[in-house]
């Protein structure tokens, strides 16, 4: 993941060669005050006003289209510049950019199925159908040129992985240590304290957390209204919790105990179903890594699905098994969905991504397990080292 990458002559010709791979006339990115991240972010801009383009072609130098006043915001750009000031010039600017160029990348989605990728409005996409375009989505290449993660990155996962699963231990512990001494902490305090606790570890971007017992864990997003509930015996504990190292990507990850020294045959059977759903995801990457074969996001989510059916509780999974990961928490790679939208961008070297399948029954019981995953050269690295596989027993008889 390169801010600024094709504002360098190496980022352009890495994306034009991948530009003909996909047997398109280029790339052609839109941007207008921030609307587009994609495109700020592999074109090195900050503040923008006014629309601008640039045209990456399949060979020959970049060109951008730029307004007349934005020349501050471009001063970087290493590459050829043209201006406009007036809409009609604008317009017969953008025509002769795109003149003879029919299958242009765009960050469409066809369809709105993937909402992180469609950051074209129509009335501009009209303006380009008129001209004869065909827009592409540039899922793939987005994927691998703005989601995938530096070296650096990852390693800064892999340590912030390791801090966000102690932290969750330790916070399991604090609401153990809680119950014990008859001094109540509600699910609002533990939230602050887990907070705290990544920032001291030096997770201070993106960090925050959910943490939600009983029937309130059936509502995925839960958000406590003020200090929420107060934790005590027998309850069954949920803590989702994440957080990243500053310009990095982050450690999100899902835990369950609960305040009793036994599980009624009731919820393990629901926790092996959500363990059972995340474990078959992971075997599946594996064994298709290992058989040379591409995987698609939305494949991964009905492996997790079906099994989640098969046990019996398939209406209460409702959401997607896992979402793109990069510098954003929830990023604009490839998604493990085939439910909420149907994600067909293959999981490609060094994108991210979370493994979260979860059984939500309202008013009733919620439990959720949650990983990540790295693909790498040599196949899915999942963090962190030591994940769930029972539900934490936190109190003696």
């Amino acid at each position: 993941m390169s801010s600024g990458l094709l504002a360098t002559e190496q980022g352009v010709l890495e994306v034009q060669d991948a530009i003909r791979g996909h047997e398109l006339d280029g790339w052609l990115l839109y941007e207008f005050r921030g609307l587009n991240p994609i495109s700020a972010a592999l074109l090195g801009l900050g503040k923008t006003t006014r629309r601008g383009f640039v045209l990456i072609p399949d060979e020959g130098e970049p060109v951008a289209l730029t307004h007349s006043i934005e020349a501050s915001s471009w001063r970087h750009w290493p590459f050829g510049r043209r201006t406009y000031s007036s809409w009609s010039e604008m317009e017969t600017e953008v025509a002769k950019l795109v003149d003879g160029r029919s299958r242009l990348a765009m960050e469409v989605s066809p369809g709105a199925a993937v909402p992180t990728l469609d950051y074209v409005p129509a009335g501009m996409a009209s303006v380009l159908l008129a001209l004869g375009v065909s827009m592409v989505s540039s899922g793939d290449l987005v994927s691998r040129f703005h989601s995938a993660w530096s070296e650096t990155q990852l390693e800064e996962h892999r340590r912030a992985a390791e801090i966000v699963a102690a932290t969750a231990r330790g916070a399991f512990e604090k609401a153990a240590d809680a119950v014990r001494t008859g001094s109540p902490i509600c699910e609002g305090a533990l939230s602050e304290w887990i907070r705290d606790e990544l920032r001291k570890a030096g997770l201070v971007a993106g960090t925050d957390c959910i943490v939600a017992i009983g029937p309130r864990a059936a509502d995925s997003h839960y958000a406590p209204v003020g200090d929420g509930e107060t934790i005590k015996r027998g309850d069954l504990l949920l803590i989702d919790l994440w957080g990243a190292f500053t310009d990095s990507v982050a450690a999100d990850q899902t835990w369950m105990g609960l305040l009793d020294s036994r599980v009624d045959e009731r919820t393990q059977e629901i926790w092996e179903a959500v363990r059972d759903a995340r474990d078959s995801a992971l075997a599946f990457m594996h064994e298709r890594y290992e058989a040379g074969q591409e995987v698609q996001g939305f494949e991964v989510d009905d492996i997790a699905r079906t099994l989640i059916t098969d046990r019996g509780y398939g209406p209460y999974f409702v959401h997607r098994t896992g979402h793109s990961i990069d510098t954003q928490l929830h990023g604009s790679g490839p998604n493990l969905d085939n439910l909420e939208t149907r994600d067909e961008r293959t999981l490609v070297h060094g994108v991210g991504f979370s493994v979260e399948p979860g059984i939500y029954i309202p008013d009733d019981i919620g439990i959720r397990s949650e990983v990540n995953v790295y693909w790498a050269s040599d196949g899915p690295e999942v963090t962190p080292s030591d994940i769930q596989r029972e539900i934490f027993l936190l109190l003696d008889d």
